[in-house]
């Protein structure tokens, strides 16, 4: 198989990054977008020009024969699209957050398992070269043993009636990402992340719509201890992370383009800016398009699953609603 015949859905905003990893994949050729906004329609038509534009993305199921979808919608829109693709055995690259709450993500985890696609969650923070590199050197040293992250920005527009059942509150469809990161950087193995086992939550909201405000100490069940800040309504929007093994501390700031500072306790005079390891993992342009596609063609099991992502979804819920204590880990996804 030369190239792999790809369709998306939707083409909003976030759609944006989607397409410029699937034209830099030369084992992709896009054959179909849909698109229900007529505007967004006419701009899909002239930067892509190649590729048929439907306003019905069943349309495009039934008429492109396409190996592979991006949905790239709203989470509550989610849901009967990615069940829809999974149906028909199409390989599917979901969107975070994958739907409105857990109980969706389990449901299209279960369809997964019976389909002859793969599917892959849009947790792109895990695919960054650089965190996959800060997580090969921690787990060189034995795997993490504490992890933090830092999640701020300004008012978002994405709360009150008018997103009610079209999205989540904002740390399941956005602070995810570091949500996921905390797990990801506490994993004990290259594929796998690690499971929480406790979490302790405050949870103060402020007086304005969408100042929503958390603060989170996460225990895993590798042993790792993580913190997780996340604050809607202040002044900027800044994400940092940072991790930490034996003798080795990472700190990373992705806040824009992602830069590292490594201080390795074994090698005296280390300069912190010095490089991570690229190459190791995978080169300066990994990204999650290119993991799948190998994982389609290799027919190996993705990092960041639907099952998985059900794990994420509730580490999220549990924050939310202030949880204090254990957690259920033995609960089917």
């Amino acid at each position: 198989m030369d190239q792999l015949k790809i369709g998306v859905i939707g083409y909003g905003g976030h759609a944006r990054s989607h397409f410029s990893m699937i034209a830099d994949e030369p084992r992709l050729r896009l054959e179909g977008i849909a698109e229900i906004n007529a505007e967004r329609r006419e701009s899909a038509s002239k930067e892509w020009g190649s590729a048929q534009i439907f306003a019905d993305y069943q349309q495009m199921l039934d008429s492109c024969d396409l190996d592979l979808v991006h949905v790239i919608t709203m989470p509550g829109h989610l849901q009967k699209i990615v069940l829809d693709c999974l149906e028909r055995g199409l390989h599917t690259s979901v969107e975070k957050s994958p739907g409105m709450n857990s109980a969706e993500t389990a449901t299209m985890a279960a369809a997964a398992q019976s389909s002859k696609g793969k599917a892959i969650v849009s947790l792109n923070r895990r695919y960054l070269p650089q965190v996959l590199a800060a997580r090969q050197a921690v787990q060189e040293r034995g795997g993490a043993v504490h992890c933090g992250a830092t999640y701020n920005k300004p008012l978002i527009n994405m709360v009150g009636p008018k997103w009610a059942g079209v999205a989540p509150d904002p740390i399941i469809c956005d602070a995810i990402h570091h949500v996921d990161l905390l797990r990801w950087l506490a994993g004990g193995s290259q594929s796998e992340a690690a499971l929480a086992v406790a979490v302790y939550a405050e949870v103060k909201d402020g007086e304005r719509p969408g100042t929503h405000r958390h603060n989170a100490v996460i225990h895993f069940g590798t042993g790792a201890i993580a913190t997780m800040m996340c604050h809607y309504g202040v002044g900027y929007r800044i994400q940092r992370a940072e991790v930490h093994a034996e003798d080795l501390s990472i700190y990373m700031d992705l806040t824009g383009e992602p830069r590292c500072e490594f201080y390795d306790g074994q090698q005296e005079g280390r300069d912190p800016q010095a490089p991570l390891d690229l190459e190791a993992v995978g080169g300066a342009g990994y990204n999650e398009v290119r993991h799948f596609v190998d994982c389609i063609l290799e027919d190996r099991t993705p990092w960041s699953t639907l099952d998985d992502a059900v794990h994420t979804m509730r580490l999220c819920e549990a924050i939310r609603r202030g949880h204090k204590g254990a957690l259920d880990t033995t609960e089917s996804s």
